[in-house]
């Protein structure tokens, strides 16, 4: 019950964030379980993996899921994950809480300052992302006008493999979906809309998530069965909550909310490390 518990919060924290909800899994499942990182790393990526293939699903009949760009970004990050993944087992447990905590910080600065610059797009949530909204300023890629998919050359192969390189290791690393890397770098160096960019960051999870868990099983990390499949069923019952409720209260103020959230785990963290 409280696997299933701490899945329905990580896919409700999926659902109700444009970018950052699933960083929040490894904390979830240290407090819930006393697990290390490195323990709750794996299971918390097969439950994003989970959450955000039924995201994908959803969005795929409502938004501009950019696969192509999904799927360059995931393929880079399998590479890098297996870096990340033996990193990680050769770190101590302090140094990887205070790398985490950073993340942490770091995320909750990003998702705050979002707000106060462009409060609108802190309505477009994962799990009722619909429609196209205005484009961006990103100018390192480039959209058809006449069928709306991107123009692929070397820039637009370089961007999105520098981003999957990233958010790959960072999986492996820490056992986060990367949708504070993916979101953020979508919207800065594309043209893609907040629309676009948090649908198209939902596949890139779920493929990245999904190839950073292979490579974990493959490099003899265990995946205890009993907590993972009823931690990845509550997962997909939050992202379904999160779908129901998200009309009502996604905003500015979960946002903020979410972000000051981010900060006190972070502390903690910290704490934990320093201690």
């Amino acid at each position: 019950m409280i696997a299933i518990l701490l899945g329905t919060v990580v896919g409700l924290l999926l659902g109700l964030t444009g970018a950052g909800g699933s960083v929040l899994a490894v904390p979830l499942l240290m407090v819930g379980l006393h697990w290390s990182i490195t323990q709750a790393s794996t299971v918390a990526l097969l439950a994003v993996a989970t959450s955000a293939t039924l995201g994908t699903v959803i969005a795929w009949r409502h938004s501009y899921v950019r696969y192509r760009a999904a799927s360059m970004i995931a393929l880079a990050g399998a590479f890098t994950a297996p870096l990340g993944i033996r990193l990680a087992d050769r770190l101590s447990e302090p140094v990887l809480e205070a790398a985490f905590a950073a993340v942490l910080l770091i995320v909750s600065v990003r998702m705050f300052r979002m707000t106060l610059k462009a409060g609108a797009d802190a309505i477009i949530v994962r799990a009722t992302v619909s429609g196209e909204g205005l484009p961006a300023g990103g100018d390192c890629c480039q959209i058809n006008p006449l069928t709306g998919r991107m123009i692929w050359n070397w820039l637009t192969f370089r961007t999105m493999a520098s981003i999957g390189l990233a958010t790959g290791f960072l999986s492996g690393l820490l056992g986060v979906g990367g949708g504070f890397v993916i979101v953020p770098a979508l919207r800065s160096y594309t043209p893609l809309s907040m629309h676009s960019a948090v649908a198209t960051s939902l596949m890139a999870i779920a493929l990245n998530s999904t190839a950073t868990v292979f490579s974990s099983v493959m490099m003899g990390r265990a995946v205890p069965v009993e907590i993972a499949l009823p931690f990845a069923i509550g997962s997909l019952l939050g992202m379904v909550i999160g779908r129901l409720i998200a009309p009502w209260i996604a905003g500015a103020r979960l946002q903020q909310g979410f972000s000051l959230l981010s900060v006190v785990i972070a502390a903690i963290m910290a704490y934990r490390a320093i201690n």
